[in-house]
């Protein structure tokens, strides 16, 4: 990914511990929720709904992934995977607090549940929280052996308050593979797509997972790969059951939960996205034909999308209902190498993973910057919109090695 400053970085390191990367939620309401803090319904400006069928309740956690702690919280409580909802996703290695809603389950019996490195820190009677509904996010980093710490300033002087809005890694899977699936099933290939997800190699970093993939590839016994597929890979296990009964690659994807399976298709969007914001960055092109204007908050109001000039430049996340002049000509040019148009997110085989198209804004600004330097450690505070990425921020201070194409679509 191209940095739009281009003073050299500081260099270090992120996330050594969970501790060097802290995350706190800002609610709808401009609450920035601290960890270690308990919290009423009033404190954080919400009502309480006394009818309301969903509890919501601040999750505290520590080296946890956001699904699978609301999973775990839903298990202790006695609800199913559906029952559960939250405003965004955090970082694992991190210590987050965060709003997350469950169905079903009384406001102090949730308060009861004990699970290491999970706390809930206050829970009340609502309706369903929704996914996006919070405003951004506030971090505090620890930036550890930095080499050039003193190039802070001028990094962010030069930056002027906005950053790219790149997808960052965790986009596309952890084995980079996700928008390389996508692909497949935008051309209508469920096979290639089910083959990919549960062969491919590239990047998959377990010794026995790669293994067991390699030798899928080789044999496409899928009975037989039931014998010695990992338990720990338990969506690709859920695809191989099927295909070991079925002779339907499209369904043995409905098997595994459609939030896992549309991330395949949101990498293809995502991958389209920033390879034209690369090509934006490179000229300092910020000019668009849609614009949003900022919230109360200062960040992005995307429900405000507009044709006049305002204070944040959109782009857009390809989709079927895309209007064609959304469609500037660095995303034309992307699509055309990669064989795909429009219409190619309209998904014959499997519908219900076909995309309509989004907005999202090129620049992203970031607020609340501070700084403060320990010996060998630069402690960095700053507050971005929900769906951008810190990482993405870091990397303009840092300049470590970003994302590129070649990364997540090797034959571009």
């Amino acid at each position: 990914m191209l940095t739009l400053s281009r003073e050299i970085g500081t260099g270090g390191e992120i996330k050594s511990e969970p501790e060097d990367f802290i995350v706190k939620e800002i609610t709808s309401k401009g609450i920035v929720l601290e960890p270690g803090r308990k919290y009423t319904v009033g404190e954080l400006g919400e009502n309480e709904v006394p009818d309301g069928k969903f509890t919501t309740f601040v999750l505290e956690k520590k080296n946890w992934e956001t699904m699978r702690a609301v999973l775990e919280i839903a298990k202790r409580a006695g609800r199913g995977r559906k029952s559960v909802s939250y405003a965004g996703t955090k970082d694992k290695r991190s210590i987050s607090a965060q709003l997350a809603c469950i169905f079903g389950i009384e406001p102090a019996n949730l308060g009861a549940v004990r699970i290491k490195d999970i706390s809930i820190n206050g829970a009340w009677r609502s309706n369903e929280l929704e996914l996006g509904s919070n405003l951004g996010n506030a971090f505090v980093v620890n930036l550890k052996n930095a080499e050039h710490p003193d190039r802070i300033d001028a990094i962010i002087e030069e930056l002027n308050g906005i950053f790219p809005n790149y997808f960052d890694r965790q986009r596309f899977g952890y084995r980079l593979n996700n928008a390389k699936i996508g692909m497949q099933l935008l051309q209508d290939n469920p096979e290639g797509a089910a083959m990919a997800f549960l062969t491919d190699t590239a990047n998959e970093e377990d010794e026995e997972a790669r293994e067991a993939r390699k030798q899928l590839s080789e044999e496409l016994d899928f009975k037989k790969a039931l014998e010695y597929f990992p338990r720990h890979l338990r969506y690709e296990r859920t695809m191989i059951d099927y295909l070991a009964r079925y002779d339907n690659f499209a369904n043995s994807i409905r098997k595994i939960p459609r939030g896992i399976a549309i991330m395949f298709i949101h990498a293809v969007e995502a991958l389209i996205f920033n390879e034209v914001l690369e090509k934006r960055t490179e000229g300092k092109d910020f000019d668009t034909n849609i614009y949003c204007k900022g919230n109360f908050y200062g960040f992005p109001d995307l429900s405000s999308v507009t044709k006049e000039k305002g204070t944040f430049p959109i782009g857009t996340m390809v989709g079927y209902e895309t209007k064609d002049e959304d469609i500037d000509g660095y995303g034309k040019d992307i699509m055309e190498k990669l064989g795909i148009s429009k219409d190619s997110f309209k998904i014959k085989s499997m519908p219900e993973l076909s995309m309509k198209g989004a907005y999202r804004q090129l620049f992203s600004p970031f607020k609340d910057f501070t700084k403060s330097i320990n010996e060998n450690v630069i402690c960095l505070g700053f507050s971005i919109p929900t769906g951008a990425y810190a990482t993405v921020f870091l990397n303009e201070i840092t300049k470590s090695k970003g994302l590129e194409i070649k990364d997540i679509a090797p034959n571009f």
